[in-house]
């Protein structure tokens, strides 16, 4: 085999052979792929040694830092004793500890694990519990599934079918499940012109309506809880979830909660479901899990659920689901690394110290663009932010909050030009987010809100 040696030009055998994921190829020819060499903290370094802020912790994984050395020493450890093992009729002690300890963690009533490898198949497995649940209860007409407007779940079928992002689902849409839609909270196009401080949730009213029509027929909800991320990291409130909780109550629906990434202090909280005091049914929960370091994801559920499969084989009711990689050790050991650091409390006294300080720093650099020209209207409508996820969305006209045509790719040309000052944002659509590990400091704060805001200010000028 031909040695490949340190001469190679690495962006180029990239594109020879690699398909980008979630990625227009062609415009990889102007803008390369980025080939990263180490990292550490928040720091990516390429193979010219230039250094990149990771502000969106690697599509929101990296939890703690890259190479931290707790969870780095846990991996390195594990490594030397079981790199895996079938999860059927087997175990091991790496994944029964971190059951142990993620139980204690866990919203009341969530007690059973089931494992997998990532995050859409965790919404796959959700789906199917429940869907099989009420068949084995004596409910078999509730066979469908609900799901906000402007959701995101995955990009397998059924997560996509759940999934309302046209970006993702649209060409797919005749092999797609059959979804009941619930019109998703718009705070900042609110139709009944509430804030989401302090309203009731007035939007709740189509769930209401949905659940009349097609209550006794469904099986589970599905809800990004507080944070729908893809959609442009939309914030609603907690009261929401109250609501749906005491309405899912009603109709013995189950909450399937897709904390995939909302989890592990993401939103402040280490479930987003604790804001409102409920409890789901079923809980996804994968990326933070591990702190970024390797796959996995795992279904919590409760013993009611769990009750209905367990009875004699003969009887046909095992949830008959699996993954190869179910329950790895590997990954059950930077969990494992995770928890050792959250457990000792610095990383949730940081975020007390820098969660405000960063959102305030993001208002007093964007609330207050302005330009010239036919951009005179044009800026952030507005900041939005939960925990350290904070969010500006660039509109058109901040008076009619009317957005920019998606044919100028403002976000993408912010997202270029960031890169070539050392900041990597990743915009979805003109919704300058930042997600960063938690460990982020203020000078680094000071830093990536800085270039957010000049390559925002150069790309407006562009547009003018």
């Amino acid at each position: 085999m031909e040695k490949i040696n340190n001469e190679i030009d690495w962006q180029k055998e990239d594109l020879k052979y690699i398909w980008h994921p979630c990625s227009q190829m062609k415009d990889y020819e102007s803008l390369p792929p980025i080939v990263i060499e180490r990292a550490k903290g928040i720091n990516l370094y390429d193979t010219d040694g230039k250094c990149y802020k990771d502000v969106v912790s690697s599509w929101w994984c990296n939890l703690l830092g890259h190479c931290n050395e707790k969870i780095s020493a846990r991996l390195k450890e594990q490594a030397d004793k079981l790199e895996h093992v079938i999860f059927a009729n087997f175990s091991h002690k790496t994944i029964i500890e971190l059951c142990i300890r993620l139980s204690k963690l866990m919203p009341k009533g969530l007690v059973k694990f089931n494992f997998a490898d990532n995050g859409s198949s965790s919404i796959e497995m959700a789906m199917k519990m429940s869907f099989q649940y009420f068949q084995q209860v004596g409910k078999p007409n509730k066979t469908r599934f609900m799901a906000l407007t402007d959701a995101y779940h995955g990009e397998t079928i059924g997560a996509l079918s759940v999934g309302a992002c046209d970006l993702y689902s649209k060409i797919y849409k005749p092999i797609l499940m059959d979804v009941i839609r619930i019109q998703a909270p718009d705070c900042y196009r609110c139709p009944f012109n509430k804030n989401r401080d302090n309203c009731d949730c007035e939007c709740f009213i189509d769930a209401q309506k949905q659940f009349e029509k097609y209550g006794n027929q469904t099986a589970a909800i599905l809800v990004e809880p507080l944070l729908q991320g893809s959609a442009g990291m939309k914030i609603y409130p907690a009261l929401y979830l109250k609501k749906l909780r005491k309405l899912c109550d009603e109709y013995n629906v189950h909450i399937i909660a897709d904390e995939i990434a909302t989890g592990y202090y993401r939103t402040g909280e280490m479930f987003a479901f604790n804001h409102a005091g409920v409890s789901p049914d079923l809980m996804c929960l994968s990326k933070g899990l591990t702190g970024g370091y390797m796959p996995m994801s795992v279904v919590v559920t409760t013993d009611e659920i769990y009750n209905a499969f367990y009875d004699d084989y003969l009887k046909y009711k095992a949830f008959m689901h699996s993954h190869t990689y179910a329950g790895n050790p590997l990954g059950a050991s930077c969990a494992l690394g995770v928890l050792d650091i959250l457990e000792e409390g610095s990383i949730q006294k940081h975020l007390k110290e820098v969660t405000l300080y960063f959102n305030n720093l993001i208002k007093e650099n964007f609330l207050n663009l302005s330009f010239d020209g036919k951009l005179s209207a044009a800026g952030a409508g507005e900041v939005r932010s939960i925990g350290l996820i904070n969010a500006i969305e660039l509109v058109y006209n901040k008076n009619t909050k009317q957005s920019f045509d998606y044919k100028t790719r403002l976000g993408y040309q912010i997202y270029k030009k960031a890169l070539k000052k050392g900041v990597l944002l990743r915009p979805l659509g003109d919704v300058i987010y930042f997600n960063p590990p938690l460990i982020i400091e203020k000078q680094d704060m000071d830093f990536v809100v800085k270039v957010a805001r000049d390559c925002t200010i150069e790309a407006m000028k562009e547009l003018n």
